[in-house]
């Protein structure tokens, strides 16, 4: 089977029910996001080792990520829960739990991986407004996936927090 269809070269995409809408459809600028995210942290987790819980909980966010698409694409089922949710925030919790108390705001870098965890962090929050925005112009049901988005953005950026004091690298705060 070739991998090109030639059905898109009208500017026209298949939804998962068939129905063609424009590849600048709301619905699809978001599942694209998420499939740069995605992309995104495949390559984060390039930097982590095997034995971090980060690993394996970048793991489970990217197929939490397909799900996210998947839903997107109005595939019927049920593709993201509360319980998600609760994972992220129960993570991010632990991961907090083991931090300093941050006074002011962090700004990117000081190396790769906390770099590539704001990068994660700035595409997952482009990624909710593009949920947002197509849930305004559509009737949009899935609350979990609007909090899961919300939550991950959040993951990352203790995720970067902890790799920066895992490196021994101090944060960098905004300075006026």
């Amino acid at each position: 089977m070739k991998i090109y269809t030639k059905t898109g070269d009208d500017g026209s995409s298949s939804l998962a029910n068939g129905q063609r809408v424009s590849k600048t459809d709301a619905r699809l600028e978001a599942y694209g996001t998420a499939d740069e995210l995605n992309a995104f942290v495949g390559l984060l987790r390039c930097h982590l080792t095997e034995d971090d819980s980060a690993y394996q909980q970048t793991e489970w966010i990217q197929n939490k990520l397909f799900n996210l698409g998947a839903a997107l694409a109005c595939a019927p089922g049920q593709w993201l829960s509360d319980e998600d949710v609760t994972q992220l925030e129960q993570w991010i919790d632990d991961i907090q739990s083991q931090l300093p108390t941050t006074h002011g705001f962090v700004l990117p870098g000081g190396n790769e991986t906390i770099s590539l965890c704001h990068v994660c962090r700035t595409v997952t929050r482009r990624l909710e407004r593009q949920i947002i925005g197509w849930c305004e112009q559509e009737e949009c049901k899935s609350n979990e996936i609007r909090k899961f988005v919300n939550r991950l953005s959040d993951f990352w950026f203790v995720l970067g927090q902890k790799c920066g004091k895992n490196a021994g690298i101090a944060l960098f705060l905004w300075k006026k």
